[in-house]
């Protein structure tokens, strides 16, 4: 899961991005609302967390750009404003959720993971399966064939990106994108050894092999 927080405090920018990194997700950050339409208009992700008073674009004009442009990012706002007008201007310009400052960090990742799950039609699940692998998003634990298996925050998050797209064919710059956030050098093995742990974790004490590289191309969940 990939989303970008347009926020220019700083403090608040690193707190939010370092416990999102925790939880499993690529971060983006953009301290004002003209580079954080820009990240919006030119990149895909799946969620926005965006501040209202920003420098050279205020978040409600970036909000309000992105919905003219059909672009259905979901988004979070953060406030300062606790007032029911501000809340429902901020809804009205096309945010979907409004959390005012200060907040609770477990409040804000709680509500961008149901924010995601109403957004991709997964609105009544908390969890994911395939074959006999299943993972829980709220409490983050993996069971496959009745046993637990603990995952590291990126292996958490490649499993979660693989069972999401169960049965398709992902690229190298594809996982990159979602799981790291930012493109590395091309030719670099850091998928490759990122997939060669999840396997170790998933399929070691297993005949059956969930993960099929797809030479020259990828990898494939089966689904």
């Amino acid at each position: 899961m990939r989303i970008l927080i347009i926020e220019d405090d700083k403090k608040i920018a690193s707190f939010i991005s370092s416990g999102m990194k925790q939880a499993g997700f690529a971060v983006d950050c953009a301290d004002n609302g003209e580079d954080g339409l820009r990240a919006l208009q030119t990149g895909v992700y799946d969620s926005a967390i965006v501040d209202i008073m920003l420098p050279r674009l205020d978040g409600l004009a970036v909000i309000e750009e992105i919905r003219r442009q059909k672009i259905n990012t979901p988004v979070i706002i953060l406030s300062a404003k606790h007032s029911v007008d501000d809340r429902v201007r901020g809804l009205r310009a096309g945010g979907d959720d409004y959390l005012t400052k200060p907040f609770s960090f477990s409040e804000l990742l709680a509500r961008l993971q149901a924010l995601i799950r109403r957004s991709s039609g997964m609105a009544e699940t908390t969890r994911l399966a395939a074959q006999d692998i299943s993972i829980d998003l709220l409490t983050r634990e993996v069971f496959r064939g009745g046993k637990k298996i603990d995952l590291q925050y990126r292996e958490f998050a490649l499993l979660e990106y693989f069972l999401r797209n169960a049965g398709k064919v992902v690229s190298k710059a594809m996982i990159l994108e979602h799981i790291w956030g930012y493109n590395f050098d091309p030719q670099t093995n850091v998928v490759d050894v990122l997939v060669c742990r999840l396997r170790n974790k998933i399929e070691k004490d297993f005949d059956q092999k969930l993960i099929q590289t797809m030479r020259g191309i990828g990898y494939a969940f089966r689904a």
